[in-house]
């Protein structure tokens, strides 16, 4: 009796990407492949690529090595975003057979026949203008929490992404399919879902193929509230000027939605937003930290922030050092800046020397470490529930609160994917924070 072929995944970037990886491995299983670990010995090897940055470029390579030395023999397949922006460059990489773009990945089955090598990488990639429908994912039985993907693309042109030409216009999936995937999600005992896509808060637009915004992010956020057997429902990355009062306020009294929200700045200098074609001043983004904070003093609220961008002088910096030094805020996700093919910011002026981009990058982790420190401190003492996570880490397992602080405890297969309330004690020297269990603390197993 033959043996089902084995598929296996990598995936670079963001949670959208795991949600898209999940289900395009689906298909893969739908179609009687056996999916094993990216380590382990496959006939496919299926490489989920990002084109944010310039690191995620080049990662790439060192991944397509590693399949190689796994098995020389495998069939080697890039989809994403990078593959979509530069298919030729991809195709052209020793080993890679098979290149395909935004709307081409999720049939990728179609695109297979008997597996052998090919000389050199075929590509099927369509005009970006072609991504104009909507295909909806989510990832399960890969961790503990599921991605769920409601809006794919972006309308927005920041002069210093590729998002856009990567993944098409914003269209959001149907209220209805969402509200469908959330449920086959619970149905699965994940505890958790956090919302995924390009840029969730303009949710509804694009729905049902309409130009218009058929349902708004709040309906979204209620409707979603109200699925039988979520725990935990977290927005990921939402703009500031998306992210309404009605949205926090409803976040704030909700049965479901956790108080932790990651709100994009990108700089705190208003001249360098401009620069970026950023839809917000700084003055904005202040205001949603201080409505967030008044009716959730707890929340824990992460920001991303770009360093390096073409213009931003010393003074320019430290206006954002300084803004973000004094802001309510729990931790910074830092990225340097790196010029991207065919964004306006590639040909702008005053080019920050990659050294003084890497200095700059340095010190707003630093602020990081200290911002995420202040906020764990502020915690200590206080009663919350976390949600274990599966991996036996160094002899720990590891969870979350419902507003994000870290927690550790030694290695305990029984407490994997269960909701416990715990006091949290004190920080250990890792930056993780140990806990008392409250008694009877088992919420739901």
């Amino acid at each position: 009796m033959e043996e089902n072929k084995k598929v296996a995944f990598y995936t670079l970037g963001c949670k959208l990407n795991f949600s898209e990886t999940s289900t395009i491995a689906r298909s893969f299983q739908a179609e009687g492949f056996d999916r094993v670990e990216f380590d382990e010995d496959a006939d496919i090897y299926v490489i989920n690529t990002c084109s944010v940055t310039e690191n995620a470029d080049k990662r790439f390579k060192s991944i397509v090595k590693q399949a190689r030395k796994r098995n020389e023999d495998a069939f080697i397949a890039a989809v994403g975003c990078y593959a979509q922006l530069k298919p030729e460059e991809l195709a052209a990489v020793e080993g890679v057979d098979l290149v395909l773009g935004a709307t081409e990945k999720f049939k990728i089955t179609d695109y297979l026949n008997d597996l052998s090598k090919n000389d050199f990488g075929e590509v099927h990639s369509c005009e970006i203008e072609e991504a104009d429908f909507y295909v909806g994912s989510y990832s399960i039985g890969d961790r503990t929490r599921a991605f769920l993907k409601v809006q794919d693309g972006c309308d927005y042109k920041c002069t210093y992404c590729t998002i856009p030409l990567a993944r098409g216009i914003s269209r959001s999936d149907t209220l209805e399919n969402v509200l469908k995937n959330a449920a086959e999600i619970a149905a699965q005992d994940i505890k958790e879902i956090v919302l995924t896509g390009v840029n969730i808060g303009d949710y509804g637009k694009g729905e049902f193929g309409n130009k218009k915004h058929e349902h708004t992010f709040y309906e979204l956020v209620k409707a979603l509230d109200e699925v039988e057997g979520i725990e935990r429902l977290r927005i990921s990355s939402i703009e500031p000027n998306l992210l309404k009062d009605e949205t926090i306020d409803f976040v704030a009294q909700s049965k479901a939605f956790v108080p932790h929200f990651h709100i994009p700045l990108q700089s705190g200098s208003n001249e360098i937003l401009g620069l970026m074609r950023r839809r917000y001043r700084r003055e904005l983004y202040t205001d949603r930290v201080r409505q967030i904070k008044e009716v959730m003093p707890q929340a824990c609220i992460g920001v991303d922030v770009i360093v390096g961008f073409p213009g931003e002088t010393d003074e320019h910096f430290l206006e954002t050092y300084h803004y973000l030094n004094e802001l309510d805020i729990s931790y910074l996700h830092v990225f340097t800046y790196s010029e991207r093919d065919n964004t306006l910011a590639a040909d702008m002026e005053g080019v920050v020397p990659k050294r003084v981009r890497a200095k700059r990058s340095k010190m707003l982790r630093g602020l990081s470490a200290k911002k995420r420190r202040a906020f764990y401190e502020s915690q200590l003492g206080t009663e919350r529930t976390v949600l274990f996570e599966g991996e036996n880490k160094e002899g720990y397992i590891h969870g979350f609160t419902e507003n994000y602080v870290k927690v550790k405890a030694p290695w305990d297969p029984a407490l994997v994917n269960t909701l416990h309330r715990v006091r949290l004690t004190q920080i250990d020297e890792d930056g993780m924070v140990r806990f008392e269990f409250v008694e009877n603390t088992v919420l739901h197993t």
